[in-house]
C-alpha cells in the first residue's frame, strides 16, 4: 500500500473504525469482566457485548490505544507514515504531517505504536542456527556530563543482538554463504553473564545452535541452547560467523543516528523494537502496514 492507495481506503474517521473492527474481531475480543470471547456487536455504541455478562467493550478498550483521545485516523495515518518508509520517522515530522498542535501527544502514540510492534516480535523465538554478539549504543547524555568513551563506558548502552541464520554450501562450487531470517535486539541491565544468559533463555529455543565471540559475558550460553560455538573475534569471524548481527548492528546505529541523532537510553529499546520489526517483515511489501494494524488490534494487557 502506497500513500494515494491509503488515502483511498481509509478517506474518513468512520472507514478506519470499520476496519479497525475487524482486526480486533480478527484478533479475538474477551469479555474484561468473565474473559469470556462470545459478544454481541452493538453498531449504534460501537462496543461489543458479551453473551455472558452483558459487559460491553468499546472499539479501544485493551489495546494501546486505549485512553487515547486522538482520533483513529491520526493512529492510521501514523502508522502509515512509520511503514511506508524503510527507516522511520521523528515524532517532530510526524507531528508536521498530522497537523498536530501539541508534540508530546504525537510522541507518546509513536512510542505507544512501538510497544505494539515489540510485544508481536516476543511471540516469537529464534531457532534452528544463528548468531549471538553484543553492539553498543551511543545514547543521549547531558553537555555538563564528563564521561570516558569506549568499551564500559556510562555512554554506552550494551545491546544484545540475536540473528536466526541458517548455513548454505552451493554443491557445485563448495561457497558457503548464510541465509537470515528474523532479527531480535535487547538492551542489557549489565555488562555481566547473568543478563546475557537471561536474554539466551528468553529470545533463542533451547534446541539452537548458537555463534558468538569468546567475550567472557559468553561463556555460560552452552547451558542454555544444545549446541554453542564460540570464536574469538577477527576480522575474519566478523564476515563469516557473525555476519549478520555486525550488518543489524550497523545498519541500527546508522537508522537512529540519522533520524533522531541521539536517544535516551530508556527509550532505546522502543526504538530498536520498530527498527527489528520492520527489518524482519522486510518482504512483506505493501502489507506491512496491514500487519502493523493487526498488532495494535490484538489485546497485550
Amino acid at each position: 500500500m502506497n500513500i494515494i492507495e491509503f488515502i483511498e481506503k481509509y478517506p474518513t474517521e468512520e472507514s478506519c473504525k470499520s476496519d479497525f473492527k475487524i482486526q480486533r474481531e480478527f484478533e479475538g475480543v474477551k469479555c474484561k469482566n468473565c474473559g469470556s470471547g462470545r459478544h454481541y456487536w452493538l453498531k449504534s455504541k460501537w462496543q461489543w457485548e458479551c453473551q455472558i455478562c452483558t459487559f460491553r467493550t468499546t472499539l479501544r478498550s485493551g489495546t494501546v490505544m486505549e485512553n487515547s483521545k486522538l482520533p483513529l485516523r491520526k493512529w492510521y495515518l501514523a502508522m502509515a507514515l512509520m511503514t511506508f518508509s524503510k527507516k522511520g520517522i521523528s515524532a517532530c515530522e510526524m507531528q508536521r504531517q498530522l497537523g498536530h498542535k501539541r508534540y508530546k501527544p504525537i510522541w507518546l502514540m509513536m512510542h505507544k505504536i512501538r510497544k505494539a510492534m515489540g510485544k508481536r516480535d516476543e511471540l516469537y523465538t529464534l531457532n534452528s542456527s544463528g548468531e549471538f554478539d553484543e553492539g553498543y549504543f551511543e545514547k543521549a547524555i547531558p553537555y555538563s556530563v564528563k564521561l570516558k568513551r569506549g568499551r564500559g563506558s556510562k555512554r554506552q548502552v550494551n545491546v544484545a543482538v540475536m540473528a536466526q541464520s541458517t548455513p548454505l554450501e552451493e554443491l557445485e562450487t563448495g561457497h558457503k554463504s548464510k541465509h537470515v531470517s528474523y532479527f531480535k535486539m535487547k538492551v542489557l541491565s549489565n555488562h555481566k553473564a547473568n543478563s546475557i544468559n537471561q536474554c539466551i533463555a528468553d529470545n533463542i529455543d533451547d534446541k539452537a545452535i548458537v555463534f558468538s565471540d569468546k567475550s567472557k559475558s559468553c561463556v555460560d550460553i552452552n547451558d542454555y541452547v544444545e549446541i554453542h560455538v564460540s570464536e574469538k573475534s577477527t576480522p575474519q569471524t566478523t564476515k563469516t560467523s557473525l555476519h549478520w548481527v555486525h550488518i543489524a548492528i550497523s545498519n541500527a546505529k546508522r537508522t537512529l543516528l540519522g533520524i533522531y541523532h541521539k536517544i535516551k537510553g530508556k527509550y532505546l529499546q522502543s526504538y530498536l523494537d520498530e527498527f527489528c520489526y520492520k527489518l524482519n517483515r522486510r518482504y512483506f511489501g505493501n502489507r506491512l502496514f496491514e500487519r502493523l494494524a493487526l498488532a495494535l488490534a490484538k489485546s497485550y494487557w
